[in-house]
């Protein structure tokens, strides 16, 4: 294989520090890494959201924690840390270090401080093009992966299809039934979750609700999932369902991040915010209706349109950037619980009960 880097490499660092989601969206270049470097030793630097995720990934040998950086959103900068974390970063000596952020307007003058032999990754369009051949523009159009993956083409990597990875265990089904000794029982279940990072993403608590009546009465069995820091949100939504008097599970906080993907591979469909759950459902072929508040949507949409249907309201406020939606959440108020309920009943009767991937789930 030719690649620009024609020397050999044994200490690959990446750094994609953002939560799972993200992270998800950067594994078919993070293979694509591997094939051309199959021998050499590839360090994620991350966010503790991806640290699990990691653990089971094969083209990743192993998680770095980043202590944040001036200017980035994703987590609060642990400055104390900092000069101990530069200082490993340069006695690692990493032959090649790979800027998978974004778009290196912040993080590339970071990660010409680790000392690797090269570096590589993007440069803002139009920006300083940082030294050594091996970065290209960054893609300012198109989805996630493939603007990731246009890193991999610029410097000769094979790609390949782009599919996602969520590699589960027979342990995951195990641990499942710990948490709901009914699972998987004989009635259809849907998913529901309600939850995501930031306000500004999530659709109303009572929609939700009158979406899961709507599954109800479609026959299938109501579980709501959600992370541990969501079990309040969830709570409240399991409150509207109960005055509605519908059964439910309610397994937000009860699951692993291997259990909730074991939970996913066996329902019938999700429904969710625009948030990581909606890739998780991606690699594991769920169907799924996403709700997207204040995303963009070209850029995270599952890559299958038939499988995942994604919702989203025109507003000129998109993609937002606020935590909080400052101007009475018109993307998000603008969705109706009709058109939701109507694009389940297409997607299900279009959509095979049995459309999982095995490859997907093997670890």
């Amino acid at each position: 294989m030719t690649t620009a880097v024609d020397e050999r490499i044994e200490r690959i660092v990446v750094l994609r520090a953002l939560v799972l989601g993200d992270t998800l969206c950067a594994v078919p270049a993070l293979r694509a890494i591997r094939r051309a470097w199959p021998r050499a030793r590839i360090s994620l630097l991350g966010l503790p959201a991806s640290r699990e995720l990691v653990t089971r990934l094969s083209c990743v040998d192993e998680w770095l924690p980043f202590p944040g950086w001036p200017g980035l959103p994703e987590r609060p900068v642990d400055h104390a840390a900092l000069p101990g974390f530069l200082a490993a970063m340069r006695d690692a000596r990493w032959d090649l270090a790979v800027q998978l952020h974004g778009s290196g307007q912040i993080v590339n003058p970071l990660v010409q401080q680790f000392g690797a032999r090269h570096v590589a990754g993007f440069h803002p369009p139009g920006g300083p093009v940082p030294a050594g051949g091996l970065f290209c523009p960054w893609p300012e159009q198109g989805h996630e992966v493939q603007r990731l993956l246009a890193w991999c083409r610029h410097v000769g990597l094979p790609v390949d299809d782009g599919a996602l990875e969520f590699p589960l265990r027979p342990e995951d089904d195990a641990a499942l039934r710990l948490a709901w000794p009914a699972w998987p029982g004989s009635a259809p279940y849907a998913c529901v979750h309600a939850g995501a990072q930031l306000p500004s993403r999530r659709w109303p608590l009572t929609r939700f609700a009158a979406v899961a009546e709507a599954l109800h009465g479609m026959g299938h069995t109501l579980v709501l999932t959600g992370a541990p820091s969501e079990q309040a949100l969830v709570g409240e939504l399991s409150g509207l369902l109960t005055a509605r008097g519908l059964a439910h599970v309610n397994l937000a906080g009860r699951t692993s991040l291997w259990t909730l993907g074991a939970l996913l591979r066996g329902a019938r469909v999700l429904v969710c915010n625009d948030t990581g759950v909606s890739h998780v459902a991606a690699a594991l072929r769920v169907p799924s209706v996403v709700v997207a508040c204040g995303s963009e949507v070209s850029r995270w949409a599952p890559a299958d349109a038939a499988l995942h249907r994604v919702l989203a309201k025109p507003a000129p406020c998109r993609p937002c950037a606020h935590a909080d939606c400052p101007v009475g959440h018109g993307c998000a108020l603008a969705l109706t619980v009709e058109e939701v309920v109507q694009t389940l009943h297409r997607l299900l009767a279009t959509t095979p009960e049995e459309t999982r991937c095995p490859a997907a789930c093997a670890s």
